[in-house]
């Protein structure tokens, strides 16, 4: 057999790292039957760059990567009502699907309750509709909890649908210490891109301490939050930008939860951040090898861990549902693919892959498992998990790192002039910067400076497919039939002494986890712990910023 050789082969670093890879970094062969080494360096590279495992964790967090573990595919999932989606999430399951990622309606992501006016056409819509504790157990039907890492993309909320999470885990008789998952808990994020925020950003930083502090020993498998740079990119931000504005509102996250007297090596370790793929293949590969060695650099400068893993930035990635077109749906595969090998060439912990119709609708299930498959033939049949880190070295890489990394550097400095990112949110910094850079970028399709197949270069004339996906109005008429049935059969007492224990424990400043499973467990309504909070708390109006 021959061998693709090493230049690195007899440097006593890069030696005396190979030699502690063990078994879980079994060398790989090509397919023509070329063996190859676990990882690759150039001579003397390794003091420059470093080794996938060690800090700044420039060529991934961990020493054999997808060698020793491949990145979990967790495909994102929600629609219409708990049966619905659990239907869906089996289907997943069955297909190859390794971790389970759900999306929650408007109302839900907000506060409201499905008989709310303010829920009037959005039930169900864009993700599942969950209100009550009856909703968390059917959509977990027949899923063990405590084998299933379970990611919530949820923020204003977040505090609730742990909560219910929880329960429904205790119901199953799974210990929470057994519990894992993420919940995203991102509330900056909102307030400068995604929109669904319910209270002002004081007690929203606070609600988030509180779960970093309840979560922290009770929940230890659980992440956090999910610093989410997806939905700023989504909104229009460059991937300078959207390494900057993600890694702004993490130190801010952070800094809070120091100030409320929580070290940092209690929590900072289930960090997690979550990160867009878009089409510029070495752009983005380049953008999170810049972010994790950012992150790792920042967090040892500002709040000097010991827990080498407070300095690990861990992420999962989701492909661009902004670049997915009506026009040819049928070329988003192709994008998404690209997208995707993206992330894995810069070392994401986890994966989801658009659907090819997601410009139209909601993805199909024959769609969702296309998806599906495109990351189990990158993963099982491209030989882009045989060895660690294959680009870095690459002098290209390198350098576009490098300036990645500078650019995001830059902006987190004006954003601390500002007084750091809450107060720059606040200020409409982040806001105005992704407008501009929206603006900009939708500017160059309109004028032909930017390509876009089959939109406004290479159109075919076509009519757009019929047999979509959707979820009708039916469905919001049976969730408030199912919310008021819980209303009428709980225990008015429990509720009522519930909620009130709720509103003392957020007047007088303590910690909400235990006072919100206390109500879900007494059938009280995400809209009611919701209104609530906002008594005490007061809701957030948004600022223009123009």
């Amino acid at each position: 057999m021959t061998e693709a050789r090493n230049p690195s082969a007899g440097e006593p670093r890069f030696e005396a790292f190979t030699s502690k890879l063990g078994a879980g970094a079994t060398p790989k062969s090509t397919p023509s039957g070329v063996r190859l080494d676990p990882v690759y360096a150039w001579p003397g590279q390794t003091d420059g760059l470093g080794l996938p495992g060690e800090a700044p964790y420039l060529r991934g967090i961990h020493p054999t990567m997808y060698l020793g573990r491949p990145w979990t595919i967790r495909q994102y999932a929600g629609f219409s009502t708990a049966k619905a989606t659990n239907e869906r999430f089996r289907y997943l399951l069955a297909n190859g699907q390794t971790g389970l990622s759900t999306a929650f309606d408007l109302p839900t992501q907000m506060g409201f309750d499905p008989d709310d006016p303010l829920s009037d056409g959005e039930v169900g819509k864009v993700g599942v509709s969950i209100a009550t504790l009856d909703d968390m157990l059917e959509l977990f039907d027949g899923i063990p909890l405590g084998s299933v890492s379970t990611s919530m993309t949820i923020n204003a909320t977040a505090i609730i649908l742990l909560a219910l999470y929880t329960a429904a885990g205790r119901r199953q008789g799974v210990p929470e210490k057994d519990l894992s998952g993420t919940i995203q808990n991102d509330i900056l994020k909102e307030y400068a891109a995604r929109g669904t925020y319910r209270f002002p950003p004081a007690p929203s930083i606070r609600l988030i301490t509180d779960i970093f502090e309840a979560a922290s020993t009770r929940l230890p498998q659980f992440n956090t939050v999910s610093v989410s740079g997806y939905h700023m990119r989504e909104a229009g931000c460059t991937a300078v930008q959207e390494v900057a504005f993600t890694l702004a509102n993490g130190l801010a996250y952070v800094a809070a939860a120091v100030d409320r007297g929580l070290p940092v090596d209690r929590f900072a370790p289930r960090i997690s951040f979550f990160f867009n793929a878009h089409n510029d293949f070495f752009e983005e590969i380049a953008k999170f090898r810049a972010a994790r060695r950012l992150w790792s650099t920042l967090m040892a400068e500002r709040f000097s861990p010991k827990d080498q893993k407070s300095l690990m930035l861990r992420f999962h990635t989701q492909t661009a549902g902004s670049t997915l077109t009506a026009d040819q749906p049928e070329n988003n595969a192709v994008r998404v693919t690209v997208q995707a090998l993206a992330a894995v060439l810069g070392g994401t912990q986890s994966l989801h892959t658009n659907s090819r119709d997601e410009a139209l609708s909601l993805p199909s299930a024959e769609a969702a498992r296309l998806a599906l498959r495109t990351q189990q033939i990158l993963m099982d049949e491209s030989g882009v998990t045989s060895v660690v880190d294959p680009l870095g070295g690459s002098p290209f890489i390198e350098s576009l790192t490098d300036a990645v990394e500078s650019g995001a550097r830059e902006l987190i400095r004006e954003i601390d002039r500002l007084g750091g990112a809450v107060r720059a949110v606040e200020a409409g910094f982040h806001q105005r910067e992704i407008h501009r850079a929206a603006y900009a970028a939708q500017k160059a399709v309109e004028d032909g400076s930017r390509i876009v197949v089959g939109v406004n270069r290479y159109r075919v004339e076509e009519e757009t497919p019929v047999d979509l996906f959707g979820v009708d109005d039916s469905v919001r008429d049976a969730r408030i039939a199912k919310i008021l049935e819980v209303r009428g059969r709980r225990a008015p007492g429990a509720a009522n002494d519930a909620l009130s224990a709720l509103h003392a424990a957020a007047v007088d400043g303590g910690n909400l986890f235990d006072p919100v499973l206390r109500c879900v467990e007494s059938d009280v309504t995400l809209g009611e712990i919701c209104t609530c909070l906002e008594r005490v708390f007061g809701r957030w109006r948004e600022r223009s910023v123009f």
